[in-house]
């Protein structure tokens, strides 16, 4: 083997852990995502295969439908007949054989469309069961309905329809037959449904308003905090990057729990507004304002932390010779970090900016453990009403297509705009050689 191949083999060989990571924890569960998304899977379908099932609710819709009434009103009556199939059925139920073959013998063939009076005629009969428990186990065998009953498959549902309503059209019984499948299908009604509702235009607006806001938080507050520190003394500035780290390294159900104590009925804002004669409510829940001022907080000051250890990193790695340089030239504070300082940040102000614009796409945990989307609805976000729709429905009824496609959305847009992102910040130019060399 030469020698070009065996570097190549071996250079494979210590990436594949990290391309099976790749591919099991990113590429997999976004395929994944994408195939649920143009299912209707949900609770009430499951995510196997299904059965068919005509329930009094389907009439009611088929009717709604434009189905001929005379239609539905057979399909939800029950009829009972007399012939070679309900006669083998009895006999596999255990019912007594000398009554079973007088049935045969003087009903074969009768169909009958109320149980009373298939009841009456089986009363008359010589070898009738005296206990009137067996006679209505022995009625329920010759009982023709398609209502409630589970069929396996689509041909034995269409041929329980036409045995029991033989006028109808075939294209008539083909749409009952359709319509009472109980699994899931393959769709795009879930894209359609989320154009076309306008609860997701208020989504996009508060998903906007959510991430460009707390991005300019996370963003100028982590900024500041790095050069503050920067020019403070040493031990002055790791105390006071521990201390603005608290947000980042608490625990997130810890950390919310905080924020509730700090604004919520008898908490610290709610009793120095007391004491200060101002308005004083639950902070967190009482009105939209101070909802969405909360929700951006608890995040901004995460993702600032997160921040400020990134430019801290950064801001130690400048030349120290250029900033020795400019103060000989009489450059000032502010002239050092808008002509030195911020544009070494470039590349981590990228960094941030599309790790956070990612992150807070995603995020829902901090607005879920904090206003859970209210007050009403007005602080939920694109993320928050995904993981409702597919694991946290207050219905009960699951919709795993719908909150796969809402995330299959936020995957497609993070991409977007991880695209954009490099080329407004010049992704190239941060990757060329230095023109400047110490």
């Amino acid at each position: 083997m030469s020698m070009p191949a065996r570097s190549y083999l071996t250079g494979l060989a210590f990436l594949s852990p990290a391309l099976f990571v790749l591919i099991g924890f990113f590429f997999l569960p976004v395929v994944l995502t994408a195939v649920f998304a143009f299912t209707n899977m949900s609770t009430s379908t499951g995510i196997s295969g299904g059965s068919y099932v005509i329930t009094g609710n389907l009439l009611g819709s088929l009717k709604a439908q434009g189905v001929a009434p005379t239609v539905v009103d057979a399909l939800s009556q029950a009829s009972f007949v007399v012939d070679e199939q309900s006669i083998a059925k009895a006999q596999a139920a255990g019912t007594d054989a000398q009554f079973l073959a007088e049935i045969e013998q003087q009903l074969s063939g009768k169909a009958f469309s109320e149980e009373r009076a298939f009841e009456r005629e089986l009363k008359s009969l010589r070898y009738r069961p005296r206990s009137i428990r067996d006679l209505k186990l022995a009625v329920d065998q010759f009982e023709l309905s398609v209502l409630n009953t589970r069929f396996a498959s689509a041909a034995e549902a269409r041929e329980a329809v036409s045995e029991l309503v033989p006028s109808a059209p075939a294209d008539v019984v083909d749409e009952i037959v359709d319509a009472s499948y109980t699994g899931w299908r393959w769709t795009t009604s879930n894209f359609t449904r989320l154009v076309s509702s306008s609860d997701t235009w208020r989504l996009v607006g508060n998903t906007i308003f959510y991430v460009a806001v707390t991005l300019s938080f996370t963003v100028f507050v982590g900024l500041f905090l790095a050069v503050t520190t920067f020019y403070l003394p040493a031990g002055a500035a790791s105390a006071f990057s521990m201390l603005w780290l608290l947000p980042r390294i608490t625990p997130v159900v810890l950390y919310t729990v905080m924020w509730k104590w700090f604004t919520w009925e008898g908490g610290f804002v709610y009793t120095a507004a007391q004491a200060l004669g101002l308005p004083a409510f639950n902070y967190m829940k009482g009105s939209v304002p101070t909802a969405w001022t909360i929700v951006i907080m608890v995040n901004g000051f995460i993702g600032a932390a997160f921040a400020m250890i990134l430019f801290s990193g950064a801001l130690k790695a400048i030349p120290v010779q250029q900033l020795w340089a400019s103060e000989a030239d009489g450059a000032s504070r502010w002239q050092q970090i808008r002509f030195i300082i911020l544009p070494h940040l470039r590349w981590p102000i990228l960094f941030v900016v599309s790790y956070q614009t990612l992150s807070l796409l995603s995020s829902y945990q901090e607005i879920w453990l904090t206003t859970n989307g209210g007050p009403g609805r007005t602080t939920t976000v694109w993320a928050l009403e995904s993981f409702n729709t597919a694991l946290n429905s207050y219905t009960g009824n699951l919709q795993y297509g719908l909150g796969a496609a809402m995330a299959l959305i936020l995957v497609i847009v993070g991409v977007a705009l991880s695209i954009l992102y490099l080329r407004l910040f010049r992704f190239d130019e941060l990757l060329s050689r230095p023109k400047i060399e110490f």
